[in-house]
C-alpha cells in the first residue's frame, strides 16, 4: 500500500475502458485488486463496529470509491501528500497507514494514528504523507494549497494531492484556492470526488453547472472527467495530471465520476435514491468486480483469489480486535498534542 511500491509501467495506456491487452501486469492487477479490497472489508467492518455502539460521532464510509484512492495513490511518489474531507478512511489505508491504527481511532482508543483523539474525520499519518481527514465542508482545499505552496517554496520536486467532493464543490474558499494556485503555478492536483450526491442532494439540483472538472476555466486551470469506478483510469489521469503539476505548470483538476453505496454517514438512510439504482451500479460499475474480471482473464483462478480475500479478512480481524483491546487513551492526553514542541 505504501509509495515506495507502484504500479509498473506495464499499467499504462489510453483507452479509457482497460483491459489485460493493455499490457497490464498481473502484479499490478492483484496489487490493486488487494488494496482495494482491504478498503472495501476495512469499511464493511467499520459500518458493522458503528452499529454496535464502538465507534461514536460521524463515520462515513468510502465502499464503491475504493479505485479514486488507490488509483491516485498508484500515481504519487515517495514525499507527495494527501489531504481530504471526512470520508477518509479509504485514503488512510490507500496511503499505507495501518489497518490497526486507522480501526483503533475509530474506536477512540490510544492505539490509534491520532491517539484515540481524533475519531473518524481527524486521523493524519506524516510518514505516509496523510495530512487528514478535515470535519469542515471544503476546508482541506486550502490547506491543500497551502501544502502544494511549501512544495513550490522547497523546490522537491513533490504534489500536493488535494479531495474534496462534488457539494464541496461550491465552497468560496475552493475558488479562493484555485486562484492562488494558478497565480502562483503551485504543484496541487485537485481530485473531486463526484459521488453524485453530496450529502443526500443530487448534483443536478445543488449546481448550475454539473462539469464539475470545467470549475478551474475561469482561472485557466486544465481539467478532465474520469471514470471513477475504473482503478486504471485513475491511475493514467493521474499520472497526466502529477507530470502537468510536478514540471513547475501549476493546478490541475481531476473529477472522478463515482459513486458511493451507503449514505453520506452511518446516520443516513438514503432515501433520497432507490435501491434499484444503487444495485444497478452495483451489478454494472462496481470497481472491485471489474479488476476481479480482468485478474481472472490474465490467468488467475479463484483459489489464488480466495488466498488473497482470507488474508484481508484476517488483517481486518486483527484490526478489529486491536481496536476493541487497546486501551482509551489517559484523561492527560487531553492536554498534548496542542502545540508542537520545540
Amino acid at each position: 500500500m505504501a509509495r515506495a511500491a507502484k504500479a509498473s509501467d506495464g499499467a499504462k495506456g489510453s483507452n479509457s475502458t482497460p483491459s489485460v491487452n493493455r499490457n497490464t501486469s498481473k502484479d499490478d492487477l492483484l496489487k490493486y485488486y488487494r488494496e482495494m479490497l482491504l478498503i472495501r472489508r476495512f469499511e464493511e467492518r467499520a459500518g458493522q463496529l458503528y452499529g454496535m455502539g464502538l465507534i461514536g460521532g460521524f463515520c462515513h464510509l468510502y465502499i464503491g470509491q475504493e479505485a479514486v484512492a488507490v488509483g491516485m495513490e498508484a500515481a504519487s511518489i515517495d514525499g507527495d501528500q494527501v489531504i481530504t474531507g471526512y470520508r477518509d478512511h479509504g485514503h488512510m489505508l490507500a496511503a499505507g497507514m495501518d489497518p490497526k491504527e486507522v480501526m483503533a481511532e475509530l474506536t477512540g482508543r490510544i492505539g490509534g494514528s491520532s491517539k484515540g483523539k481524533g475519531g473518524s474525520m481527524h486521523m493524519f499519518d506524516i510518514e505516509t504523507g496523510f495530512f487528514g481527514g478535515h470535519g469542515i465542508v471544503g476546508a482541506q482545499v486550502s490547506l491543500g494549497t497551502g501544502l502544494a505552496f511549501a512544495d513550490f517554496y522547497k523546490q522537491n520536486g513533490n504534489v500536493s494531492y488535494t479531495y474534496f467532493g462534488d457539494g464541496a464543490a461550491n465552497q468560496g474558499q475552493v475558488y479562493e484556492s484555485f486562484n492562488m494556485a494558478k497565480l502562483w503555478k503551485l504543484p496541487v492536483v485537485y481530485v473531486i470526488e463526484n459521488n453524485e450526491y453530496a450529502m443526500g442532494t443530487s448534483l443536478a439540483r445543488a449546481s448550475a453547472t454539473t462539469e464539475l472538472y470545467m470549475r478551474g476555466a475561469s482561472f485557466g486551470i486544465p481539467g478532465e472527467q474520469v471514470d471513477g469506478m475504473d482503478v486504471f483510469a485513475v491511475y493514467e489521469a493521474g499520472l497526466r495530471a502529477s507530470e502537468h503539476a510536478r514540471s513547475g505548470n501549476g493546478p490541475y483538476i481531476l473529477e472522478m465520476k463515482t459513486y458511493r453505496y451507503r449514505g453520506h454517514s452511518m446516520s443516513d438512510p438514503a432515501k433520497y435514491r432507490t435501491k434499484e439504482e444503487v444495485d444497478d451500479v452495483k451489478k454494472n460499475r462496481d470497481p472491485i468486480d471489474h479488476i476481479k474480471t480482468m485478474i481472472e482473464q490474465a490467468g488467475v483462478t479463484e483459489d489464488e483469489l480466495k488466498v488473497i480475500d482470507n488474508e484481508i479478512k484476517a488483517i481486518v480481524l486483527e484490526a478489529v480486535e486491536f481496536a476493541q483491546t487497546s486501551p482509551e487513551p489517559d484523561p492527560s492526553e487531553l492536554y498534548t498534542d496542542v502545540y508542537l514542541e520545540a
